[in-house]
């Protein structure tokens, strides 16, 4: 098929690469514009971008497609389809109805569940037991669309970041099935009476807060993993959590509680078991605790 491809980030990096790889004619490639990063502050081309031009397909990164110029372009492609996977921009009516079998989605959750900018993350946070990927036929709405197929999997203690991962491959492989069938998949509708949402992840909500059970507080842990990061203070140290498992103790909640640091919560406590000073690299907490120590007793604010 004649293929636009959308997406931004490095969760739709291997959807763009099976598409090329199952030899489908990627005509063009969209992405959000470079943003200035790192230390040098220097503009860096998203990772789909980058993507893209490995494989020698045309980059266009518009700040919007609203403008009737930026539409015509889109047009002029002449698509059978548009794949979509985490672009990152509103597309106008006018970009879904150009391709002649619209603009297809591929979502990280199984929808209506998690409608949104973070579903990995807010499954995590809910304590869901499992997620997946939709394959959706795209809407003007937020991800309301009627659904062409899905494809489950277990959360169990899997980070945010390992999920993405998981997913990202499922993703790929479900809309390259989903393509190659597509006059036989029967859209389904969704239930709006069941969708929830999964708004963009705010940094603050990484700050860890002891004040919640021991088993929500590891639940921020996996979800912020790598990004934002989860984290406490401690005297003048802002220290990331990167893993840490529920652990037995009890006490005032954000009191560490022996020399491996467990920390009480609100009801049992968590151990942490991998953490990161703000400039230094991450470490073991065994390890961690052999510089400048975190002592038992010590009162970890939320």
């Amino acid at each position: 098929m004649r293929i636009v491809f959308m997406g931004t980030p490095d969760f739709a990096v291997p959807t763009l690469e099976a598409l090329v790889h199952a030899a489908h004619e990627v005509v063009c490639v969209y992405t959000q514009p470079p943003r200035r990063s790192g230390r040098g502050k220097k503009l860096q081309p998203t990772p789909v971008h980058q993507a893209a031009e490995r494989l020698g397909i045309e980059v266009r990164h518009p700040a919007s497609l609203k403008p009737q110029e930026e539409k015509d372009a889109f047009a002029a492609l002449n698509a059978d389809v548009g794949v979509v996977a985490a672009y990152g921009l509103i597309l106008p009516q006018a970009v879904l109805d150009a391709p002649a079998h619209g603009c297809l989605n591929v979502h990280a959750s199984i929808l209506p569940r998690w409608r949104g900018a973070a579903p990995i993350q807010r499954a995590i946070l809910a304590g869901d037991t499992g997620t997946g990927v939709t394959i959706m036929q795209m809407q003007a709405g937020l991800d309301t669309g009627p659904m062409l197929a899905t494809i489950r999997t277990p959360i169990d203690r899997k980070t945010a970041g390992e999920l993405t991962d998981e997913l990202a491959e499922k993703g790929a492989q479900l809309m390259v099935g989903t393509l190659r069938e597509l006059a036989k998949h029967i859209p389904v509708a969704q239930d709006d009476a069941e969708a929830t949402h999964a708004p963009k992840i705010d940094k603050a909500e990484a700050r860890l807060d002891w004040s919640q059970d021991a088993v929500q507080v590891e639940r921020q842990v996996r979800a912020f993993s790598p990004w934002p990061g989860a984290f406490f203070e401690h005297e003048d140290d802002r220290i990331k959590v990167l893993a840490a498992e529920i652990a037995e103790g009890s006490g005032a909640p954000g009191t560490v509680l022996d020399d491996a640091l467990t920390v009480a919560c609100a009801s049992g406590a968590l151990r942490l078991t991998r953490v990161q000073r703000a400039g230094k690299p991450a470490m073991d907490s065994a390890d961690f605790q052999r510089g400048r120590a975190i002592g038992k007793g010590a009162q970890l604010r939320s």
